[in-house]
């Protein structure tokens, strides 16, 4: 008996060390991820992914220890032009019958000033897996004493490249903007 008990204190001990991870999930009403390209290098066209998930795990309250994942669904892409939709779904540029989702998952974050960070992780297009790093601000976090939640706010921005991921090559920068522009903006709730 006194083994049993000398085994559930040990247990106890290291269990009251152990730090689990915060999880956060979008709060979907309030979070949006857009892209934008230069057309014919004269005016930006800009676009969204209706249905995608992240999720954000970390260990300190001001996310410096944080990882994000990502996963959108390529068929919800919405550039507000019908046309344009299904051609970007077709095999000249996502594939979406082949590839139907894009993923990315943080593998560092490290400091770039007061709550900012450079976000750097692993980024998948088309079955294409590229490293690719954002600047990330964290926006702080909200209690809803009705609700007794905890909200965080994050802003994403960056830069990648359509040529990394073989990305509509048969349109040259001239007619669509190698670089690609991606600014992601969301409120995310406490589980």
């Amino acid at each position: 008996m006194k083994k049993v008990l000398l085994l559930v204190g040990v247990i106890f001990a290291f269990s009251a060390f152990t730090i689990l991870p915060d999880s956060w999930r979008r709060d979907p009403n309030h979070a949006q991820l857009a892209f934008t390209v230069t057309h014919m290098g004269i005016s930006d066209v800009s676009g969204f992914f209706n249905n995608f998930d992240v999720t954000v795990s970390s260990e300190k309250k001001d996310f410096s220890d944080a990882v994000f994942e990502l996963t959108a669904d390529v068929n919800s892409i919405d550039t507000r032009v019908e046309a344009r939709n299904n051609h970007l779904k077709s095999a000249d540029f996502f594939d979406a019958e082949k590839y139907p989702t894009l993923h990315f998952k943080s593998t560092s974050i490290t400091p770039s000033g007061e709550n900012k960070y450079k976000l750097t992780g692993n980024l998948t297009i088309r079955n294409i897996t590229k490293p690719v790093t954002m600047d990330l601000i964290y926006r702080g976090t909200n209690h809803d004493d009705k609700a007794n939640s905890y909200t965080a706010g994050f802003q994403l921005t960056g830069i990648i490249k359509r040529s990394d991921f073989d990305f509509g090559s048969k349109f040259p920068a001239p007619i669509i903007s190698d670089e690609v522009r991606i600014k992601a903006d969301g409120e995310f709730i406490k589980q």
